[in-house]
C-alpha cells in the first residue's frame, strides 16, 4: 500500500504525474455520526479507526482536501482500502467511474465550474471511498464545498442512514447540480460568438475553436455518470457490477434510494443533452464561419477578376500604340487618338455594366 503508484495519467490533455512525495499536507477533517445524528469530531485517522473498532454502530466520514500522498497512504491502511484504487486516487485525472473492489465502493466524479472571464471550464476531481461504517471523500483541484453537503445531511438523518450511499448520492447530486451554471454560462457564450460570426467580427473563430475544447471538457465530465448511476440504482447480485454487500440497502431503503437516484439521473441527462447541442452548434458554426469566409473570398475575386476584365481591353490597344515600331498609314490622322481614347473608354463602360448586372461588382 506504500508504493509509488507507477503510472502516469492518460487523460486527454493532462500531463501531470503522480502526487509528489514532499507535498504539504491538505486538510483533514471527521466526523463519526450513529443512525444518522452527529455524535462528535475527531482529530486524526487513528482515533477515528480506533472509536469505529470501539463501537461499530458508529459511521465516520473522512474528508480529505487535496491530500497528499502520505495522508492517502495512511488512509488507505486504516481503513483498508484496495491497492488499486488508492493509485487512481494518487495519480488523479480518472475519468468519472464506479468501481467495487470487494467491500469497498470506488467513485470518481468530475466537478466543474466556470471563469467567465477567461471562458474556461475548470474540471475538478472529487473520489469517494465507501465501506462498512466509513466514507472518504478526497477532492482534488476543485472548488466544490463540502461544507453544504454535510449540513443537508445533518438536516436530514433519514438520508444519512443509507452512510457511505447516502453521502455518496448527496456529493453526487451536487456534482451534477453545480454543472448548471457552467451550462448556463456556456450557452451565454455560443449565443454570443455565433452573433460575432454573422456580424463578420474579427476573432471569432479563435473564439469558437477555444469554446468547442471547454465543451468537450465538460462533457468528458458529464458523459461516463450515465453509467456510473446506473451501477448505484443496480446494487443487487446479479447486476453487470454489483455493490459491495456491505453497502447494499436494505429492501425497505432501496426504492427510496433509486427515488433520489433517478432525480439524479434526470438532472445527468439534461445537462448531457445541452452539452451534446452545444458541441454540434459549435461545430455547425465552424462551418458557416468557413463558408462565409469562402463566399467573401469569391466576391473578392469576383471583383478582382471583373476590374481585371475592365482593364485588359485599354491595356491591349494601348500596348499595340506603344509598340516600338514604324508607324503604319493613319497613325498621324487627326481623330486616331480621340477616337481610340473614346473605344477604350466606352469598351470599359460596357464591360462594367455587364459585370455590375451579374453582381460582381
Amino acid at each position: 500500500m506504500t508504493e509509488s503508484a507507477p503510472e502516469r495519467t492518460m487523460a486527454l490533455g493532462r500531463k501531470g504525474a503522480a502526487l509528489p512525495t514532499d507535498a504539504p499536507p491538505g486538510d483533514c477533517r471527521i466526523v463519526l455520526y450513529r443512525e444518522g445524528e452527529r455524535q462528535r469530531e475527531v482529530d486524526t485517522l487513528a482515533r477515528a479507526h480506533e472509536d469505529l473498532r470501539a463501537d461499530p454502530s458508529l459511521f465516520a466520514w473522512v474528508e480529505l482536501s487535496s491530500p497528499n500522498r502520505e495522508q492517502l497512504t495512511e488512509a488507505a491502511r486504516r481503513f483498508d482500502l484496495p491497492r488499486l484504487a488508492v493509485e487512481d486516487a494518487i495519480v488523479a485525472h480518472q475519468r468519472p467511474k464506479v468501481e467495487s473492489y470487494g467491500d469497498v465502493l470506488f467513485v470518481v466524479l468530475r466537478p466543474a465550474s466556470y471563469d467567465e472571464a477567461q471562458e474556461t471550464v475548470h474540471v475538478g476531481e472529487v473520489h469517494v471511498f465507501g465501506a462498512r461504517g466509513v466514507v472518504i471523500t478526497i477532492r482534488h483541484d476543485t472548488r466544490i464545498d463540502f461544507a453544504p453537503i454535510r449540513a443537508r445531511l445533518e438536516e436530514h438523518p433519514r438520508l444519512m442512514r443509507h452512510g457511505a450511499l447516502g453521502v455518496t448520492y448527496a456529493v453526487l447530486d451536487r456534482v451534477v447540480d453545480d454543472y448548471a451554471p457552467v451550462i448556463a454560462a456556456l450557452q451565454e457564450d455560443v449565443d454570443d460568438v455565433e452573433s460575432q460570426v454573422f456580424a463578420g467580427e474579427k476573432g471569432a473563430s479563435r473564439r469558437t475553436y477555444r469554446l468547442a475544447r471547454q465543451v468537450i471538457a465538460l462533457q468528458r465530465a458529464v458523459d461516463p455518470l450515465g453509467e456510473v448511476l446506473r451501477m448505484l440504482m443496480t446494487p443487487r447480485e446479479g447486476a453487470d457490477r454489483p455493490l459491495p454487500a456491505p453497502l447494499r440497502p436494505a429492501e425497505r431503503h432501496l426504492d427510496e434510494l433509486r427515488e433520489y437516484l433517478r432525480d439524479v439521473a434526470d438532472h445527468v441527462s439534461v445537462a448531457g443533452e445541452h452539452v451534446d447541442g452545444f458541441r454540434q452548434l459549435l461545430q455547425n458554426i465552424m462551418a458557416v464561419e468557413s463558408s462565409l469566409i469562402d463566399q467573401a473570398q469569391n466576391e473578392a475575386m469576383k471583383k478582382v477578376s471583373s476590374w481585371g476584365g475592365i482593364l485588359v481591353v485599354p491595356t491591349l490597344i494601348s500596348s499595340i500604340y506603344g509598340m516600338n515600331i514604324a508607324p503604319v498609314h493613319g497613325y498621324h490622322w487627326l481623330f486616331s487618338w480621340p477616337l481610340t481614347l473614346c473605344a477604350m473608354v466606352l469598351i470599359g463602360l460596357g464591360l462594367y455594366m455587364v459585370f455590375k448586372r451579374n453582381g460582381w461588382l
